[in-house]
């Protein structure tokens, strides 16, 4: 009954969708537990570029059977959009892909919702994607939101989204000053999702528990990461959701007791997209944004630039710690190849005092100052080597630091964008 999990361990962007892409290929179920179409997983399919954003990576997989678990908020849009490209490439979804009944839905209005309520708070706003996550969430939470089976049942979805409707016209109109939404406009919407989704939802729950007793191997892919975390994150620069461990027995069904791998998943340096603190950011601007280009570090759902800084190994090991992980994979090893020096955060300056562990306090993280290690970088293409003891021995200087830091051993070095550019190290 082996469930193995992977994790990002940073504030997203790690290259999950790749490794589970890898992964995946030995797995008899792949599942996404949480989150919403404001993840960005880019995998490739015979040399072309695929980004999901709901759809869980392993569908490119032929015989994989994908869920979307009940702890996603689910956007039929985007769905049927993801569906239409992988059908343009042949891949197809019916018989294999399939949605919790449980999982709760986002509505146009939502989205709009993340809008205005970014434009009201002005200044204070923490830059969300927009995508509608955090309002859906919020309706689950207080008893408002509507599910994926509710489509199913035309008194209680009218009923419903009735109720909601209202609510969100009040504080469109009274507080944010805009038109109201049309409860019909949005019922009749969401009727051609109805039929376009019914071959796919399912009681999902149900079925892993069924798969669980069968023995099959089961891959659980993680959305966002741990600094992202609703709880153990950099609140209130964080997502909706726990990104974290926990969320997999919650947002699926799974049993902790048949959990074998915890993959953590690390670049070789730290990116960040938004808002809040990010203590190791390159200080030269020139630097970051060539950077940025060498290593195409754009947002996979917004496009949005990412801010690029050395990797933080104080993050990364409270990350480790906080899901226990027992295998720690690093991607873009190949992207620092070419920097005379390199250097890696092992404790931050809090009005000098050193620590090297992660605070609690979200606003210490503006105050603190990196305290750095310089590391000698190496100028080898390192993206054809298939062995770990062919790479140059800077690297591995590189990477045995970090694992020894950071308390878990490195199981998989990517060093380069398509699937088979991957160094497994270890068992």
């Amino acid at each position: 009954m082996p469930v193995d999990v992977i994790l990002g361990l940073q504030w997203g962007d790690e290259g999950k969708g790749k490794i589970v892409d890898k992964l995946s290929g030995n797995a008899d179920v792949v599942v996404r537990f949480q989150g919403g179409a404001n993840a960005g997983h880019t995998v490739y399919y015979n040399e072309n570029e695929i980004k999901l954003h709901l759809i869980p990576s392993g569908i490119i997989h032929r015989d994989t059977i994908c869920i979307i678990g009940n702890g996603v908020v689910f956007d039929p849009e985007i769905f049927a959009e993801e569906v239409s490209v992988l059908n343009a490439y042949g891949i197809k979804c019916p018989g294999k892909l399939f949605i919790s009944k449980r999982a709760h839905l986002v509505f146009p209005f939502h989205k709009e919702f993340d809008a205005y309520f970014e434009e009201y708070k002005g200044k204070g706003n923490i830059g969300t994607t927009k995508r509608g996550i955090g309002p859906a969430y919020t309706d689950k939470i207080r008893r408002m939101g509507i599910r994926v089976g509710d489509l199913y049942n035309d008194n209680i979805f009218n009923e419903r989204l009735g109720a909601l409707i209202e609510y969100y016209n009040k504080i469109f109109v009274d507080i944010f000053g805009k038109e109201p939404i049309s409860f019909r406009a949005i019922r009749n919407h969401f009727i051609n999702y109805k039929n376009m989704l019914k071959r796919y939802v399912k009681d999902t729950e149900e079925m892993l528990y069924n798969y669980q007793k069968e023995g099959r191997k089961i891959l659980m892919e993680g959305a966002q990461a741990a600094l992202l975390d609703i709880d153990y994150g950099t609140y209130p620069y964080v997502t909706s959701s726990n990104t974290t461990l926990g969320a997999v027995f919650t947002g699926a069904g799974i049993s902790p007791f048949n959990i074998e791998n915890i993959y953590g998943v690390t670049k070789a340096y730290t990116t960040r997209v938004g808002k809040g603190p990010f203590p190791t950011k390159f200080d030269d601007k020139v630097f970051e944004e060539n950077f940025r280009e060498m290593a195409g570090e754009y947002g996979a759902s917004t496009g949005r630039p990412r801010q690029c800084g050395w990797l933080d190994l104080v993050a990364l090991k409270y990350a480790v710690r906080r899901n226990h992980i027992n295998k720690l994979i690093i991607t873009k090893l190949d992207i620092l190849s070419g920097i005379d020096s390199i250097k890696l955060c092992t404790a931050y300056d809090y009005n000098g005092t050193i620590n090297e562990e992660f605070p609690t306090e979200t606003y210490k993280l503006d105050i603190v100052k990196p305290v750095y290690i310089n590391m000698k970088g190496w100028k080898e293409n390192i993206s054809l080597v298939k062995n770990y003891n062919d790479l140059p021995e800077a690297t591995r200087k590189y990477v045995e630091y970090i694992e020894k830091f950071v308390g878990a051993d490195v199981y998989i070095l990517s060093v380069g964008k398509k699937r088979e550019d991957i160094i497994y190290r270890g068992k």
